[in-house]
């Protein structure tokens, strides 16, 4: 699988035609012989069927590639990620026969179907499939091979098991994202987050620290865009990405079931979504000030791990009752939340797999976040739309934030009613933000419970895509 562009082709491409259902009816008067061949074939145009014309020679004169029930644009009423299933063409070069509106999302598309994650597998000899793709001259190819990069690198670091993916080896993921675009990297280790006030983080991955590498660590990334233009980055605006990296959640001592605790690993999708995040920001050299926070740790069971009832003292000088150790992931962030607001950013956004209300809500596939600001907002699902990412938006309704007070601190981790989930667990991260412009909570599973093109079971990026198109149309 593999994307080039014209100059790099020797042979004459094979066209893809796109075809509709109501669209099949045309090739009866434009092209009979292929209408009839169709038509012996069975091919109905449905989404994601693919058809194979040959020429009197034996080679392949032109590939029929069905895209369901017409609408309006040619991706409004199909699934821009069955372009996938072009990888079931015999190995050759292909080239989309149709103008589209979002070409850049189909070729995407194509290059995300090679992704594969067999680290622990044993070598597969079978040939790797060689169907490549043409793609047209209006489209950006660096800038599709960088998103299909950053969501491979979402998508490896969310599947690592947690033997492999560690605190220790988290941090390193940003840290090895830092080297590749010459950003400053910090982090803090063990008994160093409590030098510095962060309780809330050391206190949650304290319990997993009896082995190498896997102590709790607060890491930090800082970048800014080389302009000319603006002198010193004196005029860049502040961009603050903050990610849970939880890199597995037993619930610590609120113990989690079997079944709950089986995808756990997938706890950090919130620190691997905004890593990838932040590939494509650096590597679109976006206009920003750009600083990554991330708390790697690990919330487990031993004799000083936290209990419920405890009272902790947070970064922010807040202090918090815990009513459940499984609600670890809003303490992580809410240190690393108020740390932030110190810059004052311009814009704020949290990644988490937070809540399983949120998944209650919308269900695995869509993100859904919390924001007031609703020019961001309206920003944001048109980009949803326009790169087919989905997304939702939640309501931060406040008067539900009474039902985390706490008799005995300031608020409690939880909440004393047993619904509404997620936005209580967002009205109490908010509690963290004073001085931010404007601020995004994002609520994802970071994870396709079936397999569909492109995006098979397993970790993957939720939500980043949409956000990197809002933050072009924002920042440039």
């Amino acid at each position: 699988m593999k994307l080039l562009t014209k100059s790099e082709i020797k042979t004459q491409p094979v066209p893809v035609k796109l075809l509709s259902i109501d669209g099949l009816e045309n090739i009866q008067a434009e092209v009979p012989n292929h209408a009839k061949w169709l038509d012996l074939n069975n091919f109905t145009a449905a989404e994601g069927e693919l058809a194979i014309i040959q020429n009197s020679s034996g080679g392949i004169e032109q590939v029929y590639f069905g895209m369901g029930a017409q609408l309006t644009d040619i991706f409004e009423f199909s699934d821009p990620f069955n372009m996938a299933k072009l990888k079931q063409l015999p190995d050759g070069v292909y080239c989309l026969d149709d103008k589209l509106q979002n070409a850049d999302i189909a070729y995407f598309a194509f290059a995300l179907a090679g992704y594969k994650f067999d680290r622990y597998k044993k070598p597969d000899h079978e040939a790797a499939s060689n169907v490549q793709l043409v793609v047209s001259d209006d489209v950006d190819l660096a800038a599709i091979l960088t998103q299909v990069k950053a969501v491979g690198i979402t998508r490896d670091l969310v599947n690592t098991p947690a033997n492999d993916l560690g605190p220790e080896q988290l941090a390193q993921a940003v840290k090895q994202v830092s080297d590749e675009f010459g950003a400053t990297y910090n982090e803090l280790v063990g008994d160093e987050l409590l030098d510095k006030g962060f309780n809330l983080i050391h206190t949650v991955g304290r319990a997993a620290d009896f082995a190498a590498g896997r102590a709790p660590r607060f890491v930090e990334l800082n970048w800014q865009a080389t302009n000319a233009d603006k002198a010193a980055g004196k005029d860049l605006p502040q961009l603050t990405l903050v990610g849970k990296g939880v890199v597995f959640d037993t619930g610590g001592l609120d113990l989690k079931s079997a079944a709950g605790m089986l995808t756990m690993k997938k706890d950090m999708g919130g620190a691997a979504n905004v890593i990838g995040l932040a590939h494509m920001i650096m590597a679109a050299n976006l206009p920003v000030k750009l600083t990554l926070l991330v708390g790697a740790v690990e919330n487990s069971v031993a004799a000083n791990a936290y209990r419920p009832s405890d009272v902790l003292k947070s970064y922010h000088g807040i202090s918090i009752e815990i009513g459940n150790t499984d609600a670890e992931g809003r303490l992580v962030l809410a240190d690393l939340l108020a740390y932030a607001d110190e810059k004052s950013p311009d814009l704020l956004i949290d990644m988490a797999t937070l809540t399983g209300a949120a998944r209650v809500a919308v269900g695995p596939e869509i993100a859904a976040y919390f924001t007031d600001d609703d020019e961001l907002s309206a920003l944001l699902n048109a980009h949803s739309a326009k790169v087919f990412d989905p997304i939702w938006q939640m309501p931060l309704h406040k008067p539900y934030l009474k039902t985390m007070n706490s008799r005995v601190a300031d608020m409690n981790n939880i909440s004393s009613m047993p619904l509404a989930g997620a936005t209580t667990a967002a009205l109490f991260l908010k509690c963290f933000v004073k001085d931010a412009k404007s601020y995004i909570h994002w609520d994802i599973n970071s994870w396709n419970i079936t397999d569909r093109p492109a995006r098979p079971i397993g970790g993957d990026a939720q939500g980043i895509r949409a956000i990197f198109s809002m933050l072009k149309q924002k920042y440039t």
